[in-house]
């Protein structure tokens, strides 16, 4: 496990997002999340939705499958899964400012927008046939505590897709000091688990591991991208230059993030898994002996 030398609490995630909101929609657009690409041909914006395709397929997403997006985003995942596969979807993000954008596009109702830490959000306990986190989970502090929400809130047997920054299986000193550590410390991520690390914490949260796959290769060129249409701004938008340099905003420093984060997957220092669990029936069980007071989960 690769550990931010700085304490990363909520405040900071939020911060973070809110912060670089705009240059996260300018140069990625309303997916908060890396593309998948399956022929290397596509486009990113269809990249992207090739990445939300296939979480749908792993959780089993279809119609009227009542999901939970875990760390939503600007919800544009949540709005592909209630129009395209008429799933009826609760969507949780930590920003103001992404939760105020999906609002704004869509007010249907469905999804259902929630401004909340998923730490601390109180759903009905078995009220989903699935969930999922989309590089949400990177930023929470008590990986296990994470997993545990998930499965109180999913019925018997319902699927968790969590797609997740990974750290390399065996990286070096120096990769650490100079890539892994000040990513996670720069993009507000407290732990960055090894592929094993999260299966550990998932099982131990009382979930079945049903199936896992390294697509590092397949969604890596995300940062290219990204670094390309960054240095295009500088050189053309004079906000991107005067973002750069403003020692009053916080998280300029993602702009050296997002050239770690190309290297460290070049050199294999990092990378990227999608993982498909399955609440236990025994943990459900558990769950209702704790609501009438037999048992406690911490």
């Amino acid at each position: 496990m690769i550990a931010s030398s700085r304490t990363i609490g909520p405040a900071g995630v939020a911060d973070h997002y809110n912060e670089l909101d705009l240059f996260y929609r300018e140069i990625w657009g309303e997916h908060v999340h890396h593309g998948l690409w399956l022929t290397g041909n596509e486009d990113p914006a269809l990249a992207v939705v090739q990445l939300v395709q296939l979480v749908a397929a792993e959780a089993g997403i279809k119609t009227g499958t009542r999901v939970c997006d875990i760390g939503c985003g600007y919800g544009a995942s949540a709005r592909y899964l209630a129009r395209q596969k008429g799933a009826e979807v609760t969507a949780v993000t930590i920003s103001v400012s992404q939760h105020a954008y999906a609002r704004k596009v869509d007010s249907s109702g469905n999804p259902n927008y929630l401004l909340s830490d998923w730490l601390t959000t109180e759903l009905t306990p078995e009220s989903f046939d699935a969930a999922f986190a989309i590089e949400s989970s990177e930023h929470m502090p008590d990986k296990v505590e994470f997993f545990s929400r998930a499965a109180r809130i999913l019925k018997t047997d319902g699927r968790l897709v969590v797609c997740s920054w990974l750290a390399g299986q065996t990286p070096g000193g120096l990769q650490k000091k100079w890539l892994l550590e000040p990513i996670c410390r720069e993009g507000r991520i407290p732990h960055l688990l090894s592929s094993e690390e999260l299966v550990t914490a998932a099982e131990r949260a009382g979930f079945a591991t049903l199936n896992q796959n390294d697509i590092s290769n397949q969604v890596s060129r995300t940062w290219s991208i990204v670094i390309a249409r960054f240095l295009k701004g500088l050189i053309s938008v004079p906000r991107y230059r005067s973002f750069l340099f403003d020692p009053e905003l916080h998280n300029r420093i993602f702009a050296a993030t997002i050239i770690r984060i190309w290297l460290a997957y070049r050199i294999r220092a990092m990378g990227y898994g999608i993982f498909t669990f399955a609440k236990k029936a025994l943990f459900a069980l558990f769950v209702i002996f704790s609501l009438y007071g037999l048992a406690g989960i911490s």
